[in-house]
């Protein structure tokens, strides 16, 4: 029988946080906005172990892959004691698997005592955040075409992370010529955080740490004003959009178009697997059409436009132009989605399909030229065995 398929480019994650898979659909953070959902997640995650978050990484990866996600970027902050080698494991997981993937050494500096959001046990001193990131970008980061493994430094948040650690990032991310992630302007309570403790707004207080540049990808970006989102575009500032994520939490709604009109780059991100709680590129792409529809209108906001977003815009915040599209001397990162489902029966453009239709798992994807899932399955992985031992650490993480 003849199968119809439609061909994509490997899809590009841009912000995710790989640990949080053990923590989806938790009770007591089911229905708060932001900071509250934080406060009460840190100490359940200030217990991660290394296994922990080999077998998280393991299952974010492997739902992003089967959804036709080809290349990750993780945003991992978190370094209790036990977990110095953190981004070691997660570099082990995305070798395993095959994917691309920026990882990201995040930090947080910034704790309760010294008016921050997140636990003190929970924060790094700067000393040792920056010698380890440091370690991470000579160790692992691979540069030119065809990269698997990428290192980013990403200092957490402007309520989790000291001005000193912020520009510390900035000139080391200089020196070594890597990426810098944060995430920004993603509540009005990160505004008036920002507003309180360094008596700025969020877009000024990213200049004033030496982060307003074209190396420079942020994840949400949805409070910002005029003035502030032609500050960005002009600076060639990345936007990562997380639709799901954003109407979890409550948060808003990114001004895509406005970011994009002004000269600003726009991609997607599927968020934390506790703040989504998925990892299913396919799915994060149908949300941002109907999300960004509510806010720029139909016709405006095309699938062709939200899949460019999803790809080829996703692999630019990466600074990436070897992936992201099917061309003469481009990685050969496809993806392939199967139209023969009862889903699709009676749709007529199949690009469209994907999106109207809800296309969320691939048929077969291929990253380098090499099969890592064919006919549905991820090549050489025990999913079942996976889940079982994902749950068991999940179950236990959370318990008192």
């Amino acid at each position: 029988m003849l199968v119809r398929l439609v061909v994509l480019p490997g899809l590009v994650n841009t912000h995710h946080h790989f640990y949080q898979t053990l923590t989806r659909a938790w009770a007591p953070v089911v229905n708060v906005p932001l900071f509250p959902w934080l406060k009460t997640l840190y100490p359940v995650w200030a217990k991660l172990t290394p296994e922990a978050l080999s077998l998280a990484t393991q299952v974010a990866m492997a739902e992003l892959l089967l959804s036709g996600c080809t290349t990750a970027a993780d945003h991992h902050y978190l370094f209790p004691t036990g977990m110095e080698d953190a981004i070691d494991v997660q570099v082990e997981v995305v070798r395993k698997l095959g994917m691309r993937a920026m990882l990201t050494r995040g930090s947080m500096s910034l704790g309760e005592d010294e008016g921050g959001l997140p636990p003190q046990h929970t924060v790094q001193n700067g000393d040792t955040i920056l010698a380890d990131s440091q370690r991470l970008i000579h160790q692992y980061h691979e540069r030119g075409e065809g990269a698997q493994v990428q290192i980013a430094l990403a200092p957490c948040s402007p309520f989790s992370v000291t001005r000193e650690i912020m520009m510390d990032s900035a000139a080391l991310a200089k020196q070594e010529d890597v990426r810098l992630h944060t995430h920004l302007a993603e509540t009005l309570d990160e505004e008036n955080f920002c507003l309180k403790m360094f008596g700025l707004r969020t877009v000024d207080y990213l200049e004033s740490v030496g982060w307003l540049n074209d190396r420079t990808w942020l994840a949400h970006g949805i409070h910002f004003n005029e003035e502030e989102i032609k500050r960005l575009g002009a600076a060639g500032t990345g936007i990562c959009h997380c639709p799901v994520s954003n109407m979890r939490l409550a948060s808003g709604i990114c001004p895509t178009l406005d970011l994009s009109q002004a000269g600003a780059t726009i991609g997607l991100g599927v968020d934390g697997s506790a703040s989504n709680d998925a990892s299913n590129m396919m799915y994060e792409a149908r949300q941002a059409l109907y999300l960004q529809r509510l806010k720029y209108g139909a016709e405006k906001i095309t699938p062709e436009l939200v899949l460019g977003w999803a790809t080829k815009g996703s692999a630019r915040l990466l600074g990436r132009s070897d992936i992201g599209e099917i061309a003469v001397n481009k990685q050969a990162d496809i993806v392939f989605y199967k139209m023969d489902e009862l889903r699709f029966s009676g749709s007529h453009d199949p690009i469209s399909a994907l999106l109207l239709c809800g296309a969320e798992k691939a048929e077969h994807v291929m990253i380098g030229g090499q099969w890592r899932v064919q006919e549905g399955h991820i090549v050489g992985l025990d999913i079942e065995s996976l889940i079982e031992k994902h749950k068991a650490l999940a179950k236990a993480l959370v318990a008192n």
